[in-house]
């Protein structure tokens, strides 16, 4: 799912603190590190196998509630007061799911006590939900149990891995997080008096959570657990970003400038002054200090080696990432494996779509030609929306054959906000709200710079961000109300953007590749994205160099040195993040193969496509069993 900057740059910056702010779905969907926030005024935790709060007596006019169904609302209660401790425990994660309750604290989530009670926490919750099992549990109450066991038994077994000493790299840099909050461009809200009293007490945390994190990067030098070089040179003109002289100048003084007119006089003096010697006093000596620590002592003490899998326990450190990513069933070697040939494939495909076209020359001169052919741009904005349009209409005259069920919610093609086009993605997706499907969902169209909007790319980018992609997963699964808040609010990334793909990738079945450039806009695309298996695994777990795995992206895929060098540096600071994609995209049509094979005459996609839709996303292990279940009781 793309998502629409300046949301962009505030989520990927975010998903450090999301990673040790996680509740167990969300450690999962990210990179499986322990979440390790935390909030003082939690309470003291029930003791291990502590029986949950006794149901009251049923009425004398009805029958009890028979076992399985008494487990299945115990277990539902248990997720609703998990996701509420959840929330008190890590007041980032709170905020940046829109619950406002713990907005003015900023607990030092780095620390080993913080570590500790993280621990004890999911160990807990875990405990809890195991107690009650899983016997007797169907549908989606069986799906909840599995990807709640699962993804806290993920979370507890990160902990032998040292996340905590990295806390630091240019893609997940805490410093950045903490200026996208306070700068109002992130999920911080400044829109009341309240609000501007909020971060000035969440501010208050600043200080000490980055002392810890030099702490940490201290702890991660004696034990040579530490970043790249090349990542650590590109930290420190973000942290120049935000240092400078004065308040006035800096990007923590945006809410002052643009404070809401409507706020009483008083207040506005009071909050401005209050913000100068917040931000003067507290806020840039910390990241004056921060910067002095890196440039001066961590860069000297940087390694010149690349992957994970050169620090200590690193090939473990990866396995275990990737498994959590994507499903434990495939290792970093398979995966390997799997990219090498999906890569030949894709290149034989490719060959053979430029034959039957008669399109001449090499792979890398066709793709140059539609890079920068005039016949593929569109002449002004409504042209290229009226192709998004024309493309949404070819598309809901094949669905039927394919699904059937859509969801409520209608669909709109807008164009991008002026000022966020700059940084927007071609086109990205924003579910409806509310999820009653009285508001529509929205494919965004960035129609800037024209020049770069190419024709080919339309289809594959409206199967994938609208329908059959996101907004027929996402909207569907919006509607499913009842999920426990950690389904419903949380979501793994292999299945929604493995679904994503995999709606790209029935182009052909729907009739929506017939123009041979559309077919190969799709076709090389999807080899960039599947270098990236062998890429990333190579780096990490096979003991590629930053080169080798920038040569092997060059020689393979249409990219040139400077765009594949910029994703091996990706692929070193976030190791693993970007096999989910394929692999979820792989998963779900090998799913459909197995189906096909067993089910024979008796297959049918629309059957599958909503078997697989129905229940919402889930970890790829867990819809593979699923599907297994399904397939059984067809054959039945």
């Amino acid at each position: 799912m793309t998502s629409s900057p300046l949301r962009l740059l505030a989520l990927a910056m975010a998903s450090v603190l999301m990673f040790s702010a996680a509740a167990p779905a969300e450690a999962a969907k990210k990179k499986s590190q322990r979440p390790t926030a935390t909030q003082s005024r939690t309470a003291k935790p029930k003791a291990r196998g502590s029986r949950p709060p006794a149901r009251p007596a049923p009425r004398p006019a009805r029958a009890p509630l028979p076992v399985t169904q008494d487990k299945a609302t115990r277990l539902n209660r248990l997720y609703d007061e998990y996701w509420d401790a959840s929330m008190r425990l890590n007041p980032l994660q709170a905020t940046f799911q829109g619950d406002p309750r713990f907005n003015d604290q900023l607990p030092n989530f780095l620390s080993p006590a913080s570590r500790r009670q993280a621990h004890d926490f999911m160990v807990e919750w875990q405990g809890k939900a195991e107690a009650l099992g899983r016997e007797g549990l169907q549908g989606q109450d069986l799906l909840s149990y599995e990807i709640f066991v699962r993804d806290a038994h993920i979370s507890l077994a990160a902990e032998q891995y040292p996340s905590w000493m990295l806390p630091i790299n240019p893609y997940n840099n805490l410093a950045s997080i903490i200026a996208v909050l306070g700068s109002g461009a992130g999920a911080q809200p400044f829109r009341t008096v309240k609000d501007y009293e909020n971060w000035s007490r969440r501010s208050l945390g600043v200080p000490a959570l980055f002392d810890q994190a030099i702490a940490n990067m201290r702890e991660g030098m004696a034990a040579g657990v530490v970043q790249p070089r090349a990542l650590m040179e590109k930290v420190l003109p973000q942290l120049d970003a935000v240092i400078t002289p004065t308040a006035e100048e800096s990007i923590f003084w945006a809410p002052i400038r643009n404070m809401p007119a409507d706020f009483p006089a008083a207040d506005r003096e009071r909050l401005s002054a209050e913000y100068k010697r917040m931000i003067e006093y507290r806020l840039l000596p910390a990241y004056r200090a921060l910067r002095g620590f890196i440039a001066t002592q961590y860069l000297p003490a940087t390694r010149a080696s690349d992957g994970l899998g050169a620090l200590p326990g690193g090939q473990a450190w990866y396995a275990h990432t990737i498994a959590g990513l994507t499903s434990a069933s495939r290792t970093p070697a398979e995966i390997h494996a799997l990219g090498e040939q999906e890569v030949k494939d894709l290149q034989e495909r490719i060959a053979r779509v430029m034959k039957e076209a008669k399109i001449r020359g090499s792979m890398q001169k066709a793709f140059n030609a539609m890079r920068n052919d005039r016949q593929f741009t569109f002449r002004d904005e409504a042209a290229l929306l009226a192709r998004y349009r024309e493309v949404g209409q070819q598309v809901d005259a094949a669905l039927p054959a394919l699904f059937a069920t859509r969801p409520r919610a209608a669909l709109q093609v807008q164009p991008v906000a002026a000022e966020h086009a700059l940084t927007a993605s071609a086109a990205s997706y924003q579910p409806p709200s509310p999820a009653d499907g009285s508001q529509p969902g929205v494919l965004q169209v960035n129609t800037r710079d024209l020049a770069s909007r190419k024709r080919w790319a339309v289809p594959m980018q409206y199967l994938h961000e609208a329908i059959p992609g996101h907004h027929l997963q996402l909207g569907l699964q919006q509607e499913l109300s009842t999920l426990p808040r950690f389904r419903r609010l949380g979501g793994d990334v292999a299945f929604i953007e493995g679904w994503g793909l995999y709606a790209e990738s029935l182009g052909d079945e729907m009739g929506l590749y017939r123009d041979p450039y559309d077919r190969l806009g799709y076709l090389q695309t999807t080899l960039l994205r599947t270098v990236r298996l062998v890429a990333d695994t190579g780096l990490h777990a096979a003991g590629w160099s930053r080169q080798q795995a920038i040569d092997y992206m060059v020689r393979n895929a249409d990219i040139s040195a400077a765009d594949a060098a910029a994703e091996v540096e990706r692929f070193m600071a976030l190791p693993g993040q970007t096999l989910a994609y394929r692999v979820g995209e792989i998963k779900i049509r090998r799913l459909r193969e197995k189906a096909q094979a067993a089910l024979g005459e008796r297959f049918d996609p629309r059957e599958f496509h909503n078997e697989v839709l129905k229940d919402g996303s889930m970890p790829l292990d867990i819809l593979e069993a699923k599907i297994d279940r399904w397939i059984a009781s067809k054959q039945n």
